[in-house]
């Protein structure tokens, strides 16, 4: 048996399954990532953790790896509340109550409001004993793109930027490679890489003929570890991208916002192989932000949205209220006072600035990672 307390054997083993969590990163999307640990008498009997969409949930998975006679009467630690709805899997909290489990605990409960709660009950009416809520802040933090989808159809917006000591993005012609090192560079693929998208702005995709896409060699992650590409995202009020941009020919899809389908714009960057959606326009007459945000929650199941863009895009993303988190990755060196800023925004007074809440702040490589998020 284990000498430990019970809650602190709780925590103990649903940090387990959040850490199990975490193993789908990169691949979930649209799902969340779940984790789930079986307990018999203290020691694991069997866990798993929810790989890709259309694949084993954690605790079908977990269940498998385990010995069936083992897990009547044990516990299930679960990060998030067993599905209780016929998806392309079945109802997970029907098949931990045919295992016999006796005791269930659940991190957090599901953010969508169609079946919160419904798992749960489930397992209670079924006899099992069910306890919510251990470690759910690590556990809403894993998927807090899931989560806002969710509860307000709209993904979570990450706004990532690289800049010199002195605050600067690029030199005035738009110059901008590489302010960081390859360790900043990498953190910055993986950054894509959990990304249901990339967005940027036609300007900076034009300054630097992006891709927008995953670099396998720079990200380090492997084959196995790596999800779908993300969607690349273009916000073109005017359609000025050109059909033969490099990211029209890779891996993956290109969306186009736009507030106007222009001919022949539309028909050229439609056999190129982008997608052309058109949206109504906000007051300053481009494409509307917090529209595209919803069309990729609602339209495109996204999660987690990642900006990189130069510092109009990202001044817009900030000056609308819609970012909640930034990830500035600010490098030794000094670019000068002609060099562009992080944000274009036109702050005439102090009782304007834009106070942030610093979250994390580490070294990454020569240079310093500072995740951050509006107060």
């Amino acid at each position: 048996m284990n000498s430990h307390s019970p809650a602190l054997s709780d925590e103990h083993f649903m940090a387990r399954a959040i850490t199990l969590a975490a193993r789908g990163l990169y691949t979930t999307m649209p799902n969340p990532r779940v984790g789930c640990v079986l307990v018999k008498e203290g020691q694991v009997i069997g866990e798993g953790f929810h790989r890709r969409a259309g694949e084993g949930h954690a605790e079908v998975n977990a269940l498998a790896a385990a010995d069936p006679a083992q897990v009547r009467g044990a516990t299930a630690y679960v990060s998030l509340e067993p599905c209780s709805h016929h998806g392309r899997t079945g109802p997970c909290c029907e098949a931990l109550v045919a295992a016999g489990i006796a005791r269930l605990v659940v991190a957090m409960q599901d953010p969508n409001p169609a079946v919160a709660g419904r798992g749960i009950a489930f397992c209670e009416a079924a006899g099992i004993d069910v306890k919510v809520g251990v470690c759910e802040a690590a556990a809403k933090q894993l998927n807090a793109g899931f989560i806002k989808r969710m509860q307000r159809q709209q993904p979570f917006v990450r706004v990532k930027l690289a800049a010199s000591l002195d605050g600067r993005t690029a030199m005035a012609s738009g110059e901008s490679k590489w302010i960081t090192g390859p360790a900043a560079r990498r953190q910055v693929q993986r950054l894509r890489a959990r990304s249901s998208a990339i967005i940027s702005g036609v300007d900076a995709v034009i300054a630097d003929d992006s891709r927008l896409t995953v670099r396998e060699s720079e990200s380090g992650l492997s084959p196995e570890q790596a999800g779908p590409a993300p969607l690349r995202v273009v916000i073109d009020s005017q359609l000025r991208l050109p059909p033969a941009a490099s990211m029209l020919s890779a891996e993956g899809r290109t969306l186009i916002f736009t507030t106007e389908r222009r001919e022949p714009q539309t028909h050229a960057l439609t056999r190129a192989g982008a997608e052309v959606i058109e949206l109504a326009a906000a007051d300053d007459g481009h494409v509307s932000l917090a529209a595209v945000l919803s069309y990729l929650a609602s339209t495109e199941s996204c999660n987690e949205v990642l900006v990189e863009s130069g510092a109009g895009l990202a001044g817009a993303f900030m000056a609308q209220q819609l970012v909640d988190e930034l990830v500035i990755f600010m490098a030794p060196t000094l670019l000068g006072s002609t060099a562009l800023p992080l944000f274009d925004m036109k702050l005439a007074q102090m009782s304007e600035q834009q106070r942030l809440i610093i979250s994390d702040v580490r070294a990454v490589g020569d240079d310093w990672q500072i995740i951050a998020r509006p107060a």
